[in-house]
């Protein structure tokens, strides 16, 4: 083996034994997946830090996601700064003191173009999670991409004792036969999934009550039973879904009486029992 090959090994070792010693105040490490794009994961992922964050919990967000990170505009810190310090890097501090780190609030703008290959991204993410100086928390929530590759097999092989997965996927036919994807990618790796959450899954008309199934009905549900882990919730379609997301104003804070934040809150007191036991 070269001089040179032998260093990079020990210079991975070192940062992975880092990425456990800075990830050790965390009590609980949950990953949110959908291998689909466009199903509303980031916002999921959101609004589930604060759900747990008003249970009195401590919540950090990891937002794995390179290409098109999320998490900052879901909840409002576009500009929120990650300061590096004596310590480490500091998460950017959000909405009920949720700690974030994520490439959105180091790259300049929202409109930059991350263009990396696999192991430039597996770099990052290493590099990164042996730096960032968590603290205590009782939930650190890794917001994934779409997909089952590098970014995902990434955070299995760095963030140990994960305490499992949540699935999230909407009503068809066709998403809950990608999103089926992630529950091969568990049993693989031997994670657990914790449950699957299927997001627009019906809308009620407001003027006349009746239930309109835009998206399909049931994918969910047979998901859920096709991987033996439970539905925790079935969140409606809420034009104002999107516009809270635009505009960077949790819905689960903006609109706190909605059926979906109603939903999100569901998901958070069953996970506080399922992890916590």
């Amino acid at each position: 083996m070269s001089v040179f090959r032998e260093r990079v090994l020990e210079k991975v070792r070192r940062e992975m034994e880092d990425v456990e010693r800075r990830l050790s105040g965390v009590k609980h490490k949950i990953a949110v997946l959908s291998v689909k794009g466009g199903v509303g994961k980031s916002f999921v992922t959101a609004n589930l830090a604060l759900a747990l964050a008003e249970e009195g919990k401590r919540v950090g967000v990891f937002d794995a996601d390179i290409h098109g990170p999320s998490i900052p505009r879901a909840l409002g810190m576009v500009n929120s700064p990650i300061l590096s310090s004596e310590e480490g890097l500091a998460p950017a501090e959000g909405p009920l003191g949720v700690k974030v780190v994520s490439i959105g609030l180091m790259i300049p703008g929202e409109e930059a173009a991350v263009i990396w290959r696999g192991p430039l991204k597996t770099a990052y993410m290493r590099q990164v999670l042996a730096r960032v100086h968590w603290g205590e928390l009782d939930y650190l929530l890794v917001d994934l991409p779409p997909g089952t590759g590098d970014e995902q097999l990434t955070v299995a092989q760095l963030v140990k004792g994960l305490d499992g997965l949540l699935l999230v996927t909407i009503p068809s036919t066709l998403s809950e036969r990608i999103v089926s994807k992630a529950g091969e990618f568990a049993s693989k790796l031997g994670l657990r999934v914790l449950g699957v959450i299927e997001n627009m899954s019906y809308f009620r008309c407001p003027d006349t009550g009746k239930v309109y199934y835009l998206f399909g009905k049931g994918g969910g549900e047979k998901l859920s039973r096709e991987i033996k882990a439970p539905l925790l919730a079935r969140i409606p379609i809420d034009p104002r879904i999107a516009e809270t997301m635009d505009r960077g104003e949790p819905l689960i804070l903006k609109h706190p009486e909605s059926k979906a934040s109603a939903e999100i809150r569901s998901v958070a007191r069953y996970l506080i029992k399922e992890v916590e036991g």
